[in-house]
């Protein structure tokens, strides 16, 4: 029997673990019970503005209780795949921070460990619960921009070197999380190429780029960097009716969707009268779509307590978790051999980034 509030603990107190816990602790959903870090004194300090919240630094204490319905994981990816085993084996649901696993095969497990038992297994993909990230979803489904012909994503700052991940790693996630929500049909690329620089000797990519050829011949770029003085948060859609430009960090207008583009008009089917074709511009109106304001992640956790009380998959379930993991593995063997186009599920393919592009994304 489901209570009226569902009783969370949040596991880790680092960077994300104060988010989750402010929005636990306030949402009309949720009573949180417990904040669990290994470090006891940083558990402390993070619980302590809740008298009725309970600190500690072991997991298995806080597996026991009966009052906890759901944990909420706020540690890195390498720690993923113990933590939530042990959490769903206590009958527990659990919401995972980006990225799902260290590695698909870990993912893989872990979804099918909570399908087996029953149990939510929730990503959390903040950036989908966005006002702007929800309105583009929306455009797209309504057809709004037509096909979509090519993304162009760029996530860069002058950012933590972090000691476990490559920048891609680390910051590409959201925009590949971002992708797979508001693409028709999620992000499921037909390849993968990738190009990581380390100019610092951090013995890890600092700054990379990401291609993937799209099915239907649209293709999407990724651009990822720790090193960059300036912060920039911003993707491009371009259709084939018009184009979208999402800038997060505009205060006054995070989208705007112009009618302006390249017309082909075509005077035949074959080749040749490609080639002749006359190219034309349009351009039309800019607009910017109203954003209905709201907390991302009081979204977030509203949408799991809505998924565990009616039984069905979140939003951002376990599965959109493994697609952001499938494109970061093949940027991790595409990486290793220098570049190398990959295909989903498939070996490696020994295409260079330049004949990738040059096949018009077919490897």
């Amino acid at each position: 029997m489901v209570r009226e509030r569902l009783g969370v603990a949040v596991v880790g107190a680092g960077y994300w673990g104060p988010n989750l816990v402010r929005n636990f602790a306030t949402a009309p959903d949720w009573s949180l019970r417990a904040v669990c870090d290994l470090d006891l004194a940083r558990a402390r300090a993070l619980a302590h503005r809740w008298p009725d919240v309970h600190a500690t630094h072991d997991l298995d204490e806080v597996l026991r209780r009966s009052d906890v319905d759901a944990v909420a994981v706020a540690t890195p990816a390498r720690t993923h795949g113990d933590l939530v085993a042990r959490v769903l084996a206590a009958g527990k649901h659990v919401l995972v921070e980006k990225p799902l696993a260290d590695s698909l095969a870990t993912g893989r497990a872990m979804v099918a460990d909570a399908e087996a038992r029953g149990l939510v297994l929730m990503t959390d993909h903040t950036y989908c619960y966005t006002p702007a990230v929800l309105r583009i979803r929306d455009l797209l489904a309504e057809g709004a921009l037509g096909d979509v012909l090519y993304v162009d994503a760029v996530r860069i700052n002058l950012g933590l070197v972090q000691p476990d991940v490559d920048v891609i790693w680390d910051l590409a996630p959201h925009d590949l999380a971002i992708l797979d929500f508001v693409l028709p049909g999620g992000l499921r690329p037909t390849g993968v190429a990738a190009f990581g620089a380390d100019p610092l000797g951090a013995g890890k990519a600092c700054i990379g780029y990401l291609a993937m050829p799209l099915p239907g011949g649209a293709s999407a770029h990724v651009h990822v960097n720790w090193l960059s003085p300036t912060k920039i948060r911003r993707m491009v859609i371009g259709g084939s009716r018009r184009t979208l430009v999402w800038d997060d960090l505009n205060p006054t207008q995070r989208l705007s969707v112009y009618d302006r583009g390249v017309d082909l008009a075509q005077q035949g089917a074959d080749a040749d009268d490609r080639r002749r074709a006359g190219v034309s511009y349009r351009l039309g109106d800019t607009w910017a779509p109203a954003l209905a304001e709201h907390e991302p992640l009081g979204l977030v956790v509203a949408e799991l307590a809505a998924a565990i009380r009616e039984g069905r998959p979140p939003r951002t379930d376990g599965h959109d978790g493994l697609r952001v993991l499938a494109v970061l593995e093949q940027a991790r063997t595409a990486l290793a051999g220098d570049g190398a186009a990959t295909r989903p599920a498939a070996p490696p393919q020994d295409v260079p980034v330049r004949e990738l592009v040059a096949n018009g994304g077919r490897s």
